[in-house]
């Protein structure tokens, strides 16, 4: 392995700061990848990269992209949530790469839920 030069640590220290803003903070837009067991063996993982591609692909600063545990629904993975700020959360299920793309595209972006693959909207609650 050749050694590193402080350029290649600068690029290195830049792609960590990209990512960590990506996960982390304050932002228009929040979607969450459920990752819980049955989650990452639905492919969750997968539907991670791909909003991260979505979101870093388009140099976005407002828009979150992070991670939970078993959202409890185990036969509709992988799944995620997305908040918008003022609005109530929307859980789509079922999900593949191209669905994640059209749902960055028609609800993150554009404001318009993605119907098709929305579960439910709205928050549950516990009392």
């Amino acid at each position: 392995m050749p050694k590193l030069k402080l350029e290649d640590l600068a690029e290195v220290r830049e792609k960590a700061r990209k990512s960590m803003s990506l996960r982390e903070g304050a932002a228009r837009v929040k979607m969450t990848v459920h990752m819980g067991t049955c989650g990452i063996a639905a492919g969750s993982r997968k539907i991670l990269e791909a909003a991260l591609r979505e979101v870093e692909g388009r140099d976005l600063r407002d828009v979150m992209v992070t991670t939970s545990g078993c959202a409890g629904l185990c036969s509709r993975e992988p799944m995620a949530t997305v908040e918008v700020v003022g609005e109530a959360p929307v859980k789509y299920v079922d999900l593949t790469e191209g669905k994640i793309k059209e749902i960055f595209t028609e609800h993150v972006l554009g404001g318009n839920i993605a119907q098709q693959y929305a579960l439910a909207i709205g928050s549950e609650r516990t009392y």
